[in-house]
């Protein structure tokens, strides 16, 4: 019998989390889809795994012998994974990073330069993940290093050093009241729908919707989307407003949409990831290195710290 790995990887989720809810979140699905995902491990298997109960998802004794097991074959697969699609990246000499929209932004180039330096022979490949996927690639071993906006799903499974601050703001449609405000103080943005990143993102999506400056505050969501193009389409349109960070002006400028300073948010925070056993590979150590060179010309603070 063959079992895709992607059903044992949900199974240990819910079997370590104790809930669909958290697990979800953790694996960056909808619970309804993790839901089907388990009940289809269940059939492949002819047992049953779990026992939902008010308390969150029991493992059965059946369940309880998988969990077993599971840990340490994800664990194999995992490594295996990653080893080979490394070692074919390193034979070509290539260093897969991987970004979300407007994550390094102007850093990014000086980043690059500084590792071709460093590094002759090199190539980075910048390949840029939905906003489904907070960690950019990396929780699926599609890159070797990513950089990211902080906080992000499960940030403490991760090497995590922090490069820079940037101030929040939102984008409105050029047509919305607000815009012709030069400074927006985020309490006025309460009663406003947002565009949204999916409920799957979890913490990243609520906190790019505010919802750690407001306790108790639940947003109105207008759209969701998981792209640049859909999220500008969406708040031109008039569907909500979004926060964003400051350099989306520049990069994401767009007819029919107006970015303003927001008051009462703190700022953004990027950072460059990567997981613990990359920390003996000379080229993602060279690459972090190279993220932390200081650049005092970037427009939004001291550079990288």
């Amino acid at each position: 019998m063959d079992v895709d790995t992607r059903l044992l990887r949900y199974f240990a989720a819910v079997a370590a989390e104790g809930t669909l809810t958290r697990a979800a979140e953790r694996l960056y699905v909808s619970q309804p889809a993790l839901t089907k995902q388990i009940k289809q491990l269940e059939n492949l298997l002819g047992v049953r795994l779990f026992v939902r109960s008010r308390a969150g998802m029991a493992l059965t004794p059946a369940g309880e012998a998988l969990a077993g097991r599971t840990a340490s074959l994800l664990t194999g697969w995992d490594r295996a994974l990653q080893e080979t699609r490394r070692a074919a990246a390193h034979a070509d000499r290539v260093l897969r990073v991987g970004f979300l929209a407007s994550a390094a932004n102007e850093a990014t180039p000086r980043i690059i330069a500084e590792f071709s330096r460093r590094c002759p022979g090199w190539r980075v490949d910048m390949r840029q993940a939905s906003w489904a996927d907070p960690t950019g690639g990396l929780t699926d071993a599609e890159v070797d290093v990513a950089l990211l906006r902080l906080p992000f799903p499960a940030q403490d499974r991760f090497r995590v050093r922090e490069l820079f601050g940037e101030p929040r703001w939102v984008a409105v449609a050029s047509a919305h009241p607000l815009a012709a405000r030069e400074t927006i103080a985020f309490e006025d943005l309460l009663d406003e729908p947002f565009v949204a990143a999916p409920a799957e993102t979890g913490t990243w999506r609520d906190y790019w919707l505010g919802a750690d400056e407001h306790a108790g505050w639940t947003p109105r969501i207008g759209a969701v989307t998981d792209q640049p193009d859909e999220w500008l389409s969406a708040i031109a349109n008039g569907y909500g407003v979004a926060l964003a960070p400051e350099s989306s002006a520049r990069f994401y400028a767009r007819p029919g949409i107006t970015y303003r300073p927001v008051t009462g948010v703190a700022p953004s925070r990027v950072g460059v990831v990567w997981k613990a056993e990359s920390d003996t590979d000379s080229a993602v150590r060279a690459f972090v290195d190279c993220c932390t060179v200081p650049d005092r010309s970037l427009p939004y603070g001291e550079g990288a710290q």
